[in-house]
């Protein structure tokens, strides 16, 4: 399962109704961030989560909505005794950046971890999740992600039997552990599970101009989160020019991947009332969601698998 909360839905500057664009999602008790704008930590707050379980923090770009509000959230990281590292993901650069901006949190109580991202698409495996990073179109360096938790196949006890397996032993080869009898022999999980299942997925995106390569990390994803810099028609220009998009082109693309469910967020701070837009939107992809801060989901497994 993993749970999952728009912190903000907001670009440029907070309002008083809308923080800047963060997500952030649960799993096995590992939290993860993505994006860190100013008041980023009082919308986890406001969503009764805590910040001492963030230990993966990742960064689309550097610009100022998605990243100043980090020194503040580290600052609170370890006042809330949190002394395991935290590993911060994110374009070329991000040790200086996060250097620079740590002058006024010169000492904490953990360890940083950086992982500079330098090709255009990498795959890592941070804390639990399988990470996809996918550089995106904006006036800066920026990269989207694709979370993944995958599935082990279905244990099968009937083959566990047939190789004369100790019951004792099932419960860890269920869990994809190698394991030893008393005897001497062992035993591997692809002896006793069926071929792997659908996981889930979960692709993120902000500060882009469509790029097929979006359609193409979404595919079939349960969730796709992707800014809809504009909702109102006339702002088409204005969205190639700034290198955003709008509601209509996020739509598009999640029509071409085939998601379940596409959610906007990342406004305009001179869109007002994104709602008025969505009965438009919804004649593209009609499973869009005009995102308001804090929606969550949790994303479970498929019963039927």
């Amino acid at each position: 399962m993993l749970d999952v909360c728009l912190l903000g839905t907001g670009g440029m500057m907070p309002l008083p109704r809308r923080w800047l664009t963060a997500l952030m999602t649960r799993l096995n008790g590992s939290s993860l961030l993505i994006d860190c704008g100013e008041g980023t930590q009082i919308a986890i707050r406001e969503k009764g989560w805590s910040v001492h379980d963030i230990d993966t923090i990742c960064f689309t770009h550097y610009h100022g909505d998605h990243i100043s509000g980090l020194p503040g959230l580290l600052l609170s990281m370890g006042n809330a005794d949190r002394t395991e590292p935290v590993t911060l993901v994110g374009p070329k650069g991000l040790e200086r950046v996060v250097n620079a901006l740590r002058v006024i949190a010169p000492e904490l109580p953990f360890e940083l971890k950086f992982v500079e991202i330098t090709s255009p698409y990498e795959k890592l495996e941070i804390n639990g999740y399988h990470i996809e990073t996918f550089r995106v179109k904006h006036n800066v360096t920026c990269y989207g992600y694709t979370i993944n938790v995958p599935r082990g196949g279905r244990f099968l006890p009937e083959k566990a039997r047939e190789l004369n397996i100790p019951q004792i032993l099932w419960g860890k080869l269920q869990k994809g552990e190698t394991v030893t009898s008393e005897e001497g022999v062992t035993f591997t999980p692809d002896m006793v599970l069926g071929p792997p299942r659908k996981g889930i997925k979960l692709t993120y995106c902000t500060d882009s101009r469509p790029l097929p390569v979006i359609a193409q990390q979404a595919k079939n994803a349960d969730l796709f989160i992707c800014e809809g810099m504009y909702g109102e028609p006339e702002k088409q220009a204005k969205a190639v020019g700034n290198k955003h998009m709008t509601f209509y082109e996020a739509a598009e693309l999640a029509k071409e991947a085939g998601v379940a469910e596409l959610w906007l967020t990342h406004y305009s701070p001179s869109l007002s009332y994104p709602e008025n837009y969505k009965e438009e939107v919804r004649k593209i992809f009609p499973r869009t969601v005009i995102s308001k801060d804090k929606r969550s989901v949790l994303l479970e497994f498929d019963k039927n698998e």
